[in-house]
């Protein structure tokens, strides 16, 4: 996937390349440390680079890209019918920049909150897995 990400970057400008690299490494970071979470495959979905948990399918997709019409964004995207989003809007009401029910939107000078951003993630990559447990 490196090449692929990397060619998905390409036209994108030298501050949103940065932001974009570091949420990667972030997601793939978190995953390694995330207790059930399955296998990260990268791809591309909606043509934005996506993280797909495999073996087990335990998390809703991840997508990260370039947020159009703003030139000093990028977005941590999830599927807006998971209820992730609203999710962290109860946990960090003041932490992240949300839109609506699908993203969380970061200003390429500003500091990513890792500690939190990374529960959110682990939160992504084991929500299916939480799930099956309530039911």
């Amino acid at each position: 996937m490196t090449e692929l990400f990397e060619t998905h970057l390409a036209p994108i400008d030298p501050k949103r390349q940065a932001m974009l690299r570091r949420l990667r490494q972030l997601v793939l970071d978190t995953a390694s440390k995330t207790h059930g979470a399955g296998e990260i495959v990268e791809c591309l979905k909606w043509g934005q680079p996506s993280f797909v948990t495999e073996n087990p399918k335990s998390g809703s997709t991840i997508r990260i890209d370039a947020v159009r019409g703003r030139p000093d964004a990028v977005a941590m995207y999830f599927i807006c019918t998971s209820g992730l989003v609203e999710r962290f809007r109860e946990q960090y009401p003041d932490r992240f920049d949300y839109e609506g029910n699908r993203a969380l939107i970061f200003k390429t000078g500003d500091e990513l909150p890792e500690e939190e951003l990374s529960h959110c993630i682990a939160m992504a990559l084991t929500h299916k897995l939480r799930n099956k447990q309530r039911t």
